[in-house]
């Protein structure tokens, strides 16, 4: 997992700071990230969105489907789907931005990749490693040497303790647990208030505590709906 480093840039406030941002997503989330750079004295200069009907969000204008010509300031992906979020970045593959809410409390020490999302209150301890396009969410807690894959989601108030791996799209539910130094694997659902004690494999959903497996994700599916695309453990 290559990191493209913003940390240091975060420590004295210029990445941020009264800075002109895009979104792309114009739903729930976007109205949390437009907080966050209000909150570091920035403004959005629109929202792009594949949906028509999107009239934009208060006084932020609505830019219509994304246009690279009109690319013109850094994009933050405002998508809490991790498998979504992916396939824009794909398709944009430029110029993205990164945000943090002031209340969030990060060690200088951390590394943080591009389009990084880290919200009110999170906490992000000694020598942790974020990959690109991450959403640490309010109040999620992720102890020191921790290495978090691209696209992976970090819900509200959960907490990762020391050396825990996590690999990419992974979503880890509002309140879920995880003991020190444990993997977890790609494109794994851990459900909200897991408590998960062994190692976690790939396309994994799991629930309970402690955690067990009650399925898979089929990976060749592209949006993985409920039904025949699931395997039961």
């Amino acid at each position: 997992m290559k990191v493209p480093l913003v940390q240091k840039l975060w420590r004295s406030g210029l990445e941020m700071k009264n800075k002109e941002y895009l979104l792309y997503g114009g739903s729930g989330h976007a109205k949390v990230i437009v907080e966050c750079i209000d909150a570091n004295q920035g403004t959005v200069a629109g929202i792009f969105d594949d949906n028509p009907d999107l009239d934009g969000l208060g006084d932020i204008p609505f830019l219509g489907e994304y246009r690279k010509e009109i690319h013109t300031h850094p994009l933050i992906v405002s998508i809490g789907d991790n498998k979504i979020r992916k396939k824009i970045v794909e398709h944009v593959r430029a110029l993205f931005g990164s945000i943090q809410h002031p209340s969030a409390c990060v060690s200088p020490s951390a590394e943080i990749g591009e389009g990084t999302v880290i919200i009110h209150s999170a906490i992000l301890q000694v020598d942790c490693k974020l990959g690109r396009h991450v959403i640490l969410n309010s109040g999620a807690s992720v102890g020191h040497e921790c290495i978090l894959g691209d696209f992976v989601h970090i819900s509200p108030q959960a907490t990762l303790c020391g050396n825990v791996k996590v690999g990419e799209g992974t979503q880890i539910g509002a309140g879920a647990t995880i003991i020190p130094g444990i993997n977890v694997g790609n494109w794994v659902t851990i459900g909200a208030g897991a408590v998960i004690i062994r190692d976690v494999p790939d396309y994994a959903i799991v629930v309970g505590n402690p955690g067990r497996i009650i399925r898979y994700y089929e990976p060749h599916n592209k949006f993985w709906p409920f039904g025949a695309s699931l395997r039961i453990k």
